[in-house]
């Protein structure tokens, strides 16, 4: 399924999101960068993408690491998905955060992370006595198991 997304370039380097392949879910975010960005171990910088979105209403954009780039240099969303209401209008930053022992540099161009449009429920909270029963019930972490 396809839908129109508007995108706007607010810098005539930045690019569009682009999938990586025909199945891909998540589009590439490009980094927009003056110049290498070096990301001390441990440490957290804002990654300027250059873009701004309409995500439609009732859907939203979620922020996802890109397998690579964890996997290999220890890269991704400092805050693990990103959230991109249909409301916001600002550029899309990516808060990428070294989990490496070893500085990591992101320059400019690079893909930085992956964007999936996605549907969304608003939920009407109601105060309720009781829960309907399930047969976890309030088990928590690890409850069910290993296998």
């Amino acid at each position: 399924m396809t839908a129109p997304v508007s995108v706007k370039l607010l810098d005539p380097r930045a690019k569009l999101p682009a999938y990586g392949s025909a199945a891909a879910a998540g589009a590439d975010l490009y980094a927009l960068t003056d110049g290498p960005v070096e990301i001390a171990p441990g440490g957290t910088a804002l990654i300027r993408t250059g873009i701004a979105l309409a995500v439609p209403e009732g859907y939203v954009g979620l922020i996802y690491a890109r397998s690579g780039l964890a996997t290999k240099q220890g890269l991704a969303p400092a805050n693990k998905v990103g959230v991109i209401d249909a409301d916001y209008r600002g550029e899309i930053l990516v808060a990428l955060h070294n989990h490496g022992d070893a500085p990591q540099v992101v320059e400019d161009g690079d893909r930085v992370a992956q964007l999936v449009i996605a549907p969304y429920l608003t939920a009407q909270f109601q105060e309720a006595e009781e829960l309907d029963g399930t047969e976890r019930g309030g088990g928590g972490f690890g409850s069910t198991g290993r296998r």
